[in-house]
């Protein structure tokens, strides 16, 4: 009885022990300094947190989201994408001076949280203990504070995608700690500080995308753990130090898009554990080290494209083992191709070898590649078999494939090498008498001469013809000329050679297609599209995708076929993956393509927050942005990349799909056809202003041409502009006159006008107004009635990249008065056209309250600009300007002769 009361006291005494020491726990948990509760609710009031994620009546440290503590104090703040309460909302700003009672603050993450404001100087003083620092995409302008170089602690220090501007202080090569430092997006100045090369813990460090300018430093070879190291789309200069080859444990090296010259130093060969090579869009020249990648066996991507390399290229790259991408376009790189390959299976490697020289027949090297463009080049012989569905060969000189080059010109080439060109299989090896060739060099000159005579005749008539059609046309309506829907008529011609169904992912059965549709219920309907209906499905092993159902009764037959053949000539990251097909079905086809989490741009620009109110959250000025470079990206693509050109035909917001990350994959392909004639104005249209329409012809159909696509993309930018739903789907009456309305707000001289229609849930200040500008000037100048007038895409796509510099005229003067050849010319030249077209339309602008809704912007009272740009004088709005008429620009298509004035 004794020893169970025993065992009872005791079990008594060890339970209350742990319910002591658990109370004492949950106690260490709690947020125990009044100092930082009053903070965090300081906090939480200046930047508009929501009582969802900071429940005001709890304790921070148990139940507020983001907030993380040790012994009672917090150590560390977690913001990203956050949302703001509406009244938050209506003036963001970045007010976290209750940040600095937070003495014990380890890591602090706003990333993806509007600050719009520039980073306080105290945050280098006021935070001794930060070891991380996340502010990406944050709105952030003005310059980097030199005190940052004080955190001590500080291993992490994130402040890419923002508008910070200025040079990088050389203070930050004090943080010895620093593992990672990402810069990268902004707009940047000055050099890479030399005090870097001090950094010898950090294994990241992205400075891409800005203006930097100098040169790499040579010291750099002493970051001996660096991973990765991006400085592409700079202006960097010079040439690649040898001691980049010290960076053994580099992974990952991205030179590209800067003005690096001379030629790549042997010794790079010290990057054994080098994936991705990147040194493409410079100057290097010369020839490669051919004992450069024998060490970098590990390598996956290799881009030595549009540089001016010449000698042969390195045969190891022909049989790296990892291969997925090898692009050398645009070089000067000679020789044949290699008849073995080490590696020469079938793989996913993608080959671009065009605009070079290479020359001789297409070797079984290229079996190894799923794709190869080798377009531009001196092939001569025939396409082998094993090729024909997967090269691209224009420009050549082989035999039996269209657009190759002239027999002369090849034969001159091969000529100056000493080989003899097979002339398409004709060759005359027989000397003629001198008396002969002396006179079929005669019947050659008057052949010449007669043909000169009639050209010019031809000339002159076409040219009178063109006057009174263009007298005739003048006299009716422009507006709305070659911006109608293109008819479903209007389809590609049928692929001349059998497709290779096995290169077009998966071919499911019906089964499986019915099991992840669930048998096609209700439920999973996405939507009914012109060419079938969307659901959503889920494959075994819980794969989410997208399942269009073509029924033939209602389709075309071919146009099932038409889609499979486009993605067997197209691969780009901006289209939308096709997994797979079930065409086992005679009356139904079906098409399996990757599901997009936030579905299209129709869809996500809007969509309903999760609150009580059913209230609407619209997308952030810079994913819309983000969602319209990569629509450009897609149809640039589309348009300039590919042979023919391909046109979309139905560019509107709900064909622009969007993956987690809010990152475009073009879909809708259906309509997509090749550009009906030469997609291409020559000189003499310039001149003369060839009008390209896409009116309707004698058989009905509509001319399939790029400035169809363009003005359609206008549209879908307007959307993103002022928010207006439905304007890229509909050509109705009422979305025209919306246009007619809209349009003349914008003012390439005074962006005021804009602020009348940009979208009203759309908050931003005076410093992303800018870009907003820019954006709507890129717009406008889509929407030209005049097809001949609306810019390329891949002049588009530039401006977008690059907003600022449409709309600032510092650029502008620069473009007449800079005679060199240098990318930041061509760039002055490129922005400046967009200022100096003479296309003038005069246009009065409608009263405001013809247009729905208003502006969000905001007067920050500031007096300089400090958006996402330069900084510039020019970059304030020009109320005082003497320019009354509205234009069209339109981006000139070369570097003009600084001699002799820009051409209308």
């Amino acid at each position: 009885m004794v020893d169970r009361r025993s065992k009872v006291v005791l079990l008594c005494f060890v339970y209350l022990s742990l319910l002591f020491n658990f109370s004492l726990e949950q106690t260490q948990h709690l947020l125990n300094s009044r100092v930082e509760r009053l903070a965090l609710l300081r906090l939480r009031s200046s930047l508009g947190l929501r009582a969802k994620e900071w429940p005001i009546k709890s304790d921070p440290c148990t139940l507020w989201a983001g907030i993380q503590c040790q012994n009672g104090r917090v150590v560390g703040i977690n913001i990203s994408g956050f949302k703001r309460t509406r009244i938050g909302g209506e003036n963001p700003q970045f007010s976290v001076d209750a940040l600095q009672n937070f003495t014990l603050l380890a890591s602090f993450n706003a990333s993806n949280f509007a600050l719009p404001g520039s980073i306080p100087e105290w945050f280098g003083t006021g935070l001794p203990s930060l070891q991380v620092l996340d502010l990406r995409s944050c709105s952030i302008f003005g310059t980097i504070p030199s005190t940052l170089g004080n955190l001590t602690n500080l291993r992490s220090l994130y402040l890419s995608h923002n508008g910070l501007t200025g040079i990088v202080p050389s203070s930050l090569g004090q943080l010895l700690n620093l593992q990672i430092l990402d810069l990268s997006k902004n707009s940047l100045t000055g050099t890479i500080p030399v005090s870097f090369v001090g950094l010898g813990n950090l294994t990241l460090l992205d400075m891409s995308v800005n203006y930097l300018t100098g040169g790499i430093p040579s010291g750099i070879g002493s970051l001996s753990r660096l991973q990765s190291l991006n400085i592409s789309g700079n202006s960097l200069s010079s040439s690649i130090p040898a001691q980049l080859g010290d960076l053994s444990n580099l992974v990952d090296l991205d030179l590209g898009s800067n003005s690096l010259a001379g030629p790549v130093p042997s010794d790079l060969r010290g990057l054994r554990n080098l994936q991705r090579f990147l040194i493409g869009k410079n100057s290097l020249s010369e020839s490669l080290p051919a004992n450069l990648f024998p060490p970098l066996n590990k390598l996956q991507v290799v881009n030595l494209s549009h540089n001016a390399f010449t000698g042969e290229l390195p045969a190891v790259l022909w049989s790296l083992s990892q291969l997925q991408s090898l692009d050398v376009s645009g070089n000067n790189f000679t020789g044949t191709l290699p008849t073995v390959s080490l590696n020469a299976n079938a793989s996913t490697a993608a080959l671009n070898i065009s605009d070079n020289m290479f020359y001789g027949g297409i070797s079984s090297v290229i079996r190894r590649f799923s794709f190869a463009d080798m377009s531009g080049n001196y092939f001569q012989g025939q396409v082998p078999d094993y090729a024909q569905n997967k090269v691209q060969v224009v420009e050549n000189c082989l035999q039996n494939v269209t657009n190759q080059r002239s027999g002369g010109e090849c034969s001159s080439f091969y000529a100056g090498k000493g080989l003899t060109f097979d002339n398409f299989g004709l060759t005359n090896t027989t000397q003629s008498p001198p008396s002969q060739k002396k006179s079929r060099r005669t019947k050659i000159i008057l052949a010449a001469v007669l043909g000169g005579v009639v050209a010019i005749l031809l000339l002159v008539v076409l040219i009178v013809l063109l006057m009174v059609c263009t007298r005739k046309r003048g006299s009716t309506n422009q507006r709305g000329i070659g911006v109608g829907p293109a008819p479903p008529g209007a389809s590609p011609p049928s692929p001349g050679m059998p497709l290779n169904l096995s290169s077009l992912g998966d071919a499911f059965t019906y089964e499986q297609i019915l099991l992840a549709t669930g048998e096609f219920g209700d439920e999973n309907l996405i939507k009914h599209g012109h060419s079938g209906d969307l659901f959503r499905g889920l494959l075994e092993g819980g794969i989410p995708v997208v399942v269009k159902k073509m029924d033939l009764q209602s389709v075309k037959k071919e146009t099932c076929m038409l889609e499979l053949d486009f993605f067997s000539k197209v691969s780009h990251p901006r289209i939308v993956p096709l997994l797979g097909h079930c065409l086992e079905n005679e009356n139904e086809k079906f098409l399996v393509y990757k599901f997009m989490p936030n579905g299209d741009l129709s869809s996500s620009l809007f969509r309903k927050t999760d609150s009580d109110d059913d209230s609407l959250q619209s997308l952030d000025w810079i994913t819309r942005l983000k969602i319209a470079i990569g629509a450009a990206e897609a149809l640039s693509y589309l348009h300039h990349e590919c042979s023919p050109p391909f046109v979309h035909r139905d560019v509107q917001a709900s064909s622009i799909l969007l993956d987690d990350k809010f990152e475009v994959r073009l879909g809708s392909l259906t309509e997509v056809c090749a550009q009906e004639g030469d997609g291409h104005q020559n000189r003499i249209s310039r001149l003369l202003r060839l009008q390209q329409t896409s009116e309707p012809s004698t058989s009905g159909t509509a001319n399939a041409t790029c400035a169809y696509d363009v003005y359609c993309f206008g549209k879908v930018l307007l959307e993103l502009v002022t928010g207006k739903l439905g304007i890229s789907a509909s050509n109705d009456a009422s979305s025209k006159d919306w246009l007619e309305q809209t349009l003349p707000y914008i003012n390439i001289y005074d962006k005021d006008g804009v602020t009348k229609i940009i979208d009203p849930s759309l908050i931003i200040d005076e410093d992303l107004l800018e870009e907003v500008w820019a954006m709507a000037v890129v717009a406008k100048s889509c929407l030209n009635p005049k097809p001949a007038r609306r810019p390329l895409m891949r002049y588009i796509l530039k401006a977008l990249e690059n907003p600022l510099k449409v709309v600032r005229e510092e650029h502008t003067s620069s473009a007449r008065l800079r005679a060199t050849s240098s990318r930041s010319s061509w760039n002055a030249a490129l922005f400046g056209s967009w200022r100096s077209s003479s296309d003038v339309a005069n246009v009065p602008v409608a009263p405001a309250n013809k247009l729905e809704g208003g502006s969000s912007f905001k007067q920050s009272g500031t007096t300089g600009s400090q958006g996402s740009g330069h900084n510039g004088d020019g970059a304030h709005s020009s109320s005082t300007r003497r320019h009354s008429k509205e234009i069209f620009p339109e981006p000139m298509e070369e570097l003009p002769d600084v001699n002799r004035p820009i051409e209308d």
